[in-house]
């Protein structure tokens, strides 16, 4: 068994201790979807902000940076500060309020404030934002186990292999699983970039050898003009809007064990969360000077690991790994709370035992896992399709801020016709290409949803209820 295997082994062996153990710890709080979804609301500080920085570093901050980088430079490491950045946000706005108001979903609290219609649109807003980034987190392990063992697995098989090793964790030990698992992955994901860095520029020569080989006319160290000023905008304004409403990342404060750890866990993630891209986005460079040319630029790391020792090799494609399955595991975990909380116990008020409950989570788990796949081996580009995405929780971040800063313009209708708009017009940018008359669906996404906003402001007259802001006040 070569190092590298044996490396990537270990760290599955890992994974499924830490996801037993877990299992206890779900036992201990009395079982049901509480305990499997959310922890029975227990999460540490700690715990918060390294399931924020796990969310936040996946396979489109790795992978998918370097990616980009390959042909676009350093300024593609602006996506992960983009993250960062809106994980201090939250932190500083609205996290602590989320853990006061004791809700599960963000589709519930959406009905608390604009009524059961937008309930239900929610509902399927967040479930295609979070099956298409889960989906990506199995294109970046699949590149990567078809570099690490390319005698064994093509990138098909490599996607679906890593497809399994995900649900399989998800199933047995559930949100504590993750929260566990991912204080491990975030260790293992710094150490192992940071050493796999340093012995790549070492192994190449050092910075200035590597910038002599770099293709002529790139903007290869230009923090900006890569990717484009409006790109970047694009990314901050994508990444800020969806820390404050993207189901998966609202679960961790609503898991918190108070609103002080949520309030300082999401702050000290976001922190966290900030360097990883650069980091990562130096390793496309280094890939684009000793590999030009490849096919599939979603390759351009995988590659590059192969050809430095085994020893660090395996080390980084274990963290790589580890920032998959950190991404993955909340956000299967977010839709089965999705399916579980917002559709099967209102289906079957009052049918479903707590017992029951996490069996029924378990099979929400296989259901998205199986969607999500097939998404996984037909999606392209991993930047391009995670941003256009979550460009649809406009509409969220905007229906909150609202209910918080502008309670007075906030009508019954305003939740179900923003969150509908928002949808439409991420179909239109993904099947129309006539729409794309911006340079990212950001763009259109908060004009929008403003205008959505402002004509039920003016033709409705039921208010809508000061849920968050009632709920903040109550607290402090």
């Amino acid at each position: 068994m070569s190092v590298q295997l044996a490396i990537l082994v270990g760290y599955i062996v890992l994974l499924y201790a830490i996801s037993w153990y877990a299992t206890q710890l779900v036992k201990r709080g009395g079982g049901g979807a509480l305990n499997y979804l959310l922890a029975g609301r227990h999460f540490p500080t700690v715990v918060v902000a390294t399931m924020i920085t796990g969310l936040a570093v996946g396979g489109a901050s790795t992978v998918g940076v370097a990616e980009g980088a390959y042909t676009q430079g350093l300024s593609a490491g602006w996506y992960n500060a983009a993250w960062g950045a809106g994980g201090i946000i939250v932190g500083l706005l609205v996290a602590e309020a989320f853990r006061r108001m004791e809700v599960r979903t963000i589709p519930e609290m959406m009905e608390r404030m604009y009524g059961s219609s937008a309930r239900l649109v929610s509902i399927v807003a967040q479930l295609l934002i979070m099956m298409v980034i889960t989906s990506l987190q199995y294109v970046a392990g699949g590149a990567i186990l078809a570099a690490l063992l390319p005698s064994i697995f093509t990138f098909q098989q490599g996607v679906l292999l890593t497809a399994l090793v995900f649900v399989g964790i998800t199933l047995i030990g559930g949100y504590w699983a993750a929260g566990l698992a991912n204080v491990i992955n975030v260790i293992l994901i710094y150490i192992g970039v940071v050493v796999a860095l340093f012995f790549s520029f070492s192994n190449f020569g050092g910075f200035d050898a590597i910038a002599s080989r770099l293709p002529a006319g790139g903007s290869w160290f230009h923090p900006i003009s890569g990717v484009g000023l409006s790109v970047v905008v694009a990314w901050m304004v994508v990444m800020i809007t969806q820390t404050f409403s993207v189901q998966a990342i609202s679960q961790i404060a609503f898991a918190a064990k108070d609103g002080r750890a949520a309030r300082r866990g999401f702050i000290i993630g976001g922190i966290i969360t900030l360097p990883a891209g650069f980091l990562c986005a130096f390793f496309g460079i280094i890939a684009a000077a000793q590999f030009p040319g490849l096919k599939n630029a979603a390759m351009a790391l995988p590659t590059l690991v192969t050809q430095i020792t085994p020893l660090v090799g395996g080390l980084l494609l274990a963290a790589l790994w580890a920032a998959d399955i950190s991404t993955a595991v909340g956000l299967l975990l977010g839709c089965s709370t999705l399916v579980t909380e917002d559709f099967l116990k209102r289906l079957m008020p009052g049918m479903i035992s707590p017992k029951r409950e996490v069996l029924i989570s378990r099979l929400a788990v296989l259901l998205v896992s199986a969607a999500t796949l097939w998404l996984a081996i037909t999606s392209v580009g991993i930047l391009k399709t995670v941003t256009t995405a979550l460009a649809m929780t406009s509409s969220f971040t905007l229906l909150i801020l609202a209910n918080i800063y502008v309670p007075s313009l906030c009508r019954k209708v305003t939740g179900f016709w923003t969150i509908l708009a928002s949808v439409l017009v991420w179909l239109a940018w993904t099947w129309l290409p006539a729409v794309r008359i911006v340079p990212h669906v950001i763009y259109l996404e908060w004009p929008v949803c403003l205008v959505v906003f402002a004509l039920c402001a003016v033709l409705s007259r039921e208010p809508a209820e000061q849920l968050i802001k009632a709920t903040a006040e109550a607290g402090s």
